[in-house]
């Protein structure tokens, strides 16, 4: 959430940062709000101060024994006054709250204005091979290893069911990721996959993204990412600033119904409802985020860097920027089968973004101020698996299994199955 002292303060820059992100917003009717909003608590606090006086006063005739009868019927004329003026306090508050979650977050001044992903800034890339190779369905068909059709009879389209030796890689690739996540620094936590409405709005999938949510019952929800649990740990919290800064990782599976991608990247795996990732979440001091931003990339490349995949990174334009984040750095990994690179982490600084919205403080001495966070994946398990079959797959031996893997699983390839 923004801090609506700036919006007020500063308008015209914020509504062009936030049109540079293809959104209008209308910040006088924010501020028109907001005035009724103060008004109406102002007069309810009269209203209040009254009655609570009127209060005292018929309490004190009422031991002298004398008729209170008028000051009753001003006390109930009162608490209608008072009735009203609530509803209509709670109404104007719940729609300058609701405005002000629909607000994306404000970029940052190093982000390339641009309206898609065609306006992103490639930064770096490594190269370790770009040799075309097969499509990782036929791999995974060769190998006896992968079940499209029969998770499609279990669950629809888009979910998938690794067998053998392959779903050994896939947790063997889980254990690596989360072992790099604890030598980096960052506590390792199992989290619920189930979380509550307020949970997504703090970390900004909700109001904007509820379709792309699975949702349960009774406002419950599918995690989508385990950004959510992860950095909800701190809402309405206030944290010691000698803890900062806080580092915490999780592997889970994550749920989306990717509503708004019907045809984009329905064969194979590699945009699925159901994937796993280990996801690192950041809470920092504001004047370190920017260089924690560079840790949280790096923590992420060097999983790749052992893996011997080829990546580029991607600054993120105005246009491809996700809802919450004021920068974001793609890190994507070569797909020979495509001949192209493709996404596998979003690294993100949300400035104090998130913070606002689940009211999470650091107390410094007597001075208190919201963190930063950041959070991306290292990495994406599904995608990183889907890298490794199609630039480490050998016609004549099967798939080779990377070096830096070879003391998670008992062998060092996969057989052709036929």
């Amino acid at each position: 959430m923004i801090d609506f002292n700036l919006l007020k303060n500063q308008g015209d820059l914020i509504a062009q940062k936030i049109h540079s992100r293809g959104k209008n917003i209308n910040i006088s009717s924010l501020v028109t709000l907001n005035e009724q909003k103060n008004k109406l608590q102002a007069e309810l606090d009269v209203l209040k101060n009254e009655k609570n006086q009127l209060s005292d006063t018929i309490g004190k005739l009422a031991k002298t024994g004398r008729d209170i009868s008028d000051k009753k019927n001003l006390s109930l004329e009162l608490n209608q006054k008072i009735e009203t003026l609530l509803k209509s306090y709670e109404q104007i508050s719940r729609e300058f709250k609701q405005k002000l979650l629909e607000i994306p977050n404000i970029p940052d001044n190093d982000v390339p204005e641009g309206s898609s992903e065609q306006d992103n800034i490639e930064l770096n890339r490594k190269i370790f091979n770009q040799d075309q190779g097969l499509d990782h369905i036929e791999i995974g068909n060769r190998l006896g290893c992968l079940d499209i059709e029969t998770a499609s009879k279990l669950s629809g389209s888009r979910f998938m069911i690794l067998k053998g030796r392959l779903a050994q890689l896939h947790r063997a690739l889980i254990n690596f990721m989360l072992d790099e996540a604890k030598d980096n620094g960052y506590e390792e936590n199992y989290v619920p996959y189930i979380v509550n409405r307020d949970a997504l709005i703090n970390t900004g999938q909700l109001p904007k993204f509820e379709d792309d949510q699975f949702k349960l019952t009774n406002e419950k929800f599918l995690i989508p990412t385990a950004e959510v649990p992860l950095t909800n740990f701190f809402s309405n919290s206030t944290i010691n600033s000698k803890q900062l800064p806080i580092n915490v990782c999780a592997h889970t599976p994550c749920f989306r119904a990717e509503a708004g991608s019907y045809g984009k990247d329905t064969k194979g795996i590699i945009r699925q409802h159901q994937f796993d990732k280990i996801e690192l979440v950041k809470l920092v001091d504001p004047n370190e985020s920017d260089q924690e931003l560079t840790k949280l990339v790096s923590n992420a490349t060097q999983i790749l860097d052992k893996l011997e995949l080829s990546y580029r990174t991607i600054l993120l334009s105005t246009g491809d920027l996700g809802f919450s984040a004021a920068k974001t750095i793609d890190i994507e990994v070569w797909l020979p089968s495509q001949n192209c690179f493709r996404e596998i982490s979003s690294c993100s600084n949300f400035r104090d973004f998130q913070a606002r919205r689940m009211k999470a403080h650091v107390k410094s001495n007597t001075v208190k101020y919201f963190p930063h966070t950041l959070n991306g994946s290292a990495l994406a398990v599904g995608r990183c698996l889907v890298a490794i079959m199609e630039n480490n797959y050998s016609v004549d031996k099967g798939l080779l299994i990377p070096k830096c893997l070879h003391t998670y699983l008992p062998f060092k390839f996969i057989d052709n199955q036929g």
